[in-house]
């Protein structure tokens, strides 16, 4: 796609970036996190949406007015983004197939299907086709980017085992995790730290401590989702809007992230943690 800017294209690409962080709070398969949180907690998937979703609504519309504002002279100046869309083509057998494949997954992840096996069995029928050959969707896949997730599990175990002794899991549990501002507090301050994936890992042992397991995964889910977007290292959204703003020559520096993601992570989560508290 050609894309002609008006001034510049950082608002339209960190509002890509952030509502992909805010609108995944919403669900069990939104983000890497929440499934593992769904596997850990066994929460039913329609639960965690009744549950997430009215946040994962508010923080988008906050998301829209936080960006709206900070990047008024783009959105009100006067000089819109304009673009050339390029001709598409597609094979309509084959995006019918993945819709109905989608809505299939959908379907079973709200019927309480094991999310994993669903995924697997899908994926695996979505391959055997004759149309497209399997390397060129393996192709597509972000190598890289499961190296990465596989390296942060390998760290966070190592350290899980080396300096979370009993003795500093009963000093944390004496920090009244059992209140949602401050599990939400740590959640957040350690999704910085380690990532949010690595901080769910780190909060387990907590958890299993607490009387209301539903409540506090639902909490860790939240918080650790909306921290993602206070810097542009606090999710792998965001590193993969960046680098592929990179790619094409746009450049997003750590304070045009930061002086919108900031203010919005703390709205956010004051939104979403008052929302669980109350």
């Amino acid at each position: 796609m050609t894309v002609a800017l008006g001034r510049r294209p950082a608002p339209y690409l960190l509002a890509v970036a952030m509502a992909s962080n805010v609108g995944s709070v919403a669900t069990i398969t939104g983000n890497p996190q929440n499934m593992m949180i769904g596997s850990y907690s066994h929460i039913p998937y329609t639960q965690f949406a009744l549950a997430l979703a009215p946040v994962a609504l508010v923080g988008l519309i906050v998301t829209a007015a936080l960006i709206a504002l900070f990047y008024r002279e783009e959105f009100f100046g006067g000089v819109r983004l304009q673009t050339t869309l390029p001709r598409m083509t597609a094979n309509r057998a084959l995006a019918i197939r993945a819709l109905l494949a989608t809505l299939v997954l959908i379907a079973a992840s709200f019927a309480g299907v094991v999310l994993a096996k669903a995924a697997l069995i899908i994926g695996g029928l979505l391959l055997l086709t004759r149309r497209v050959k399997s390397r060129r969707v393996y192709a597509e896949i972000d190598w890289s980017l499961l190296l990465m997730f596989a390296d942060l599990f390998v760290i966070v175990a190592g350290a899980q085992r080396a300096l979370l002794s009993p003795d500093i899991i009963a000093d944390v549990g004496r920090l009244h995790l059992d209140q949602a501002p401050v599990l939400s507090a740590l959640t957040a301050v350690l999704s910085n730290l380690v990532s949010n994936v690595p901080a769910v890992l780190m909060l387990k042992p907590f958890v299993e401590a607490l009387k209301d397991h539903d409540r506090a995964w639902l909490i860790i889910a939240m918080a650790s989702t909306l921290a993602g977007n206070f810097t542009v290292l606090g999710s792998v959204a965001n590193l993969i809007v960046v680098q592929t703003a990179a790619a094409s020559g746009v450049t997003i520096s750590f304070w045009d992230y930061f002086r919108v993601g900031a203010p919005l992570t703390i709205v956010t989560l004051a939104i979403g943690t008052l929302w669980l508290w109350l």
